[in-house]
């Protein structure tokens, strides 16, 4: 008898980062003999940051089992934390797959499901703090693997992220090959892309940034951590 195809499915909203989703998928969809689903809550299109549309998702209720889920982060992820319908899908999904994973503040809407207490976790380093609200505990590490739980951090780090998880499904000679045929050989033009390494200016300019949305988002982590512990 032949073994069922290796599941991943990619539970995306409106709003997301589409790098969090798709530098992850570029990867993943290369697991040999896997077949990929990108759901969503109602199905059909979704819109991106800038604009960019997902067509075709399938429903999450209409998927019956996954051994990957994903789900990447966004602007709005704290948002998406309250959304009762979706959480559920990923929480049903998530209990019953081989691994539960995330990229940048994809973490969370997987903390929001109850499925990262007492777990270390990775995020976007600006929301980062916001995972305690769920009882994970923030790694500021860019991979963090904690048990069956696979957590990217900010946005570049979900490709990262699916190397770690190409090597861990198919093998690092597998892996490594992928790496070479995308030509996977980062060199920034400008080494800040963490805090610890932006000069002070760069780093108030984004932080100030962050400042007009996080009083909002902070809230919806609040209430969506309060829920969970009800």
């Amino acid at each position: 008898m032949s073994r069922p195809p290796f599941v991943t499915v990619f539970a995306i909203y409106p709003n997301l980062t589409h790098l969090d989703f798709t530098g992850p998928h570029q990867v993943l969809c290369r697991i040999p003999g896997a077949t990929t689903l990108i759901a969503s809550r109602d199905g059909g299109e979704i819109e991106a940051e800038g604009g960019l549309v997902i067509g075709r998702t399938q429903k999450l209720s209409e998927i019956e089992r996954c051994d990957l889920i994903c789900v990447p982060g966004g602007m709005t992820a704290t948002e998406v934390a309250l959304d009762e319908a979706f959480v559920a899908e990923v929480r049903r999904l998530a209990h019953g797959a081989q691994y539960i994973t995330s990229v940048c503040t994809g973490s969370l809407i997987l903390g929001a499901a109850g499925l990262l207490q007492g777990k270390r976790a990775a995020c976007h380093w600006a929301w980062r703090p916001m995972l305690a609200e769920f009882g994970a505990i923030p790694d500021p590490d860019r991979v963090v693997r904690d048990g069956n739980i696979f957590t990217g951090g900010g946005v570049t780090a979900g490709i990262d992220f699916a190397f770690t998880m190409l090597a861990e499904i198919a093998g690092e000679p597998f892996a490594k090959a992928v790496t070479l045929g995308l030509e996977y050989a980062p060199a920034p033009p400008y080494g800040c892309g963490r805090p610890e390494l932006a000069e002070a200016e760069t780093l108030q300019i984004v932080a100030a940034n962050m400042d007009k949305v996080m009083a909002r988002r902070v809230a919806e982590a609040q209430e969506a951590g309060a829920r969970l512990r009800r």
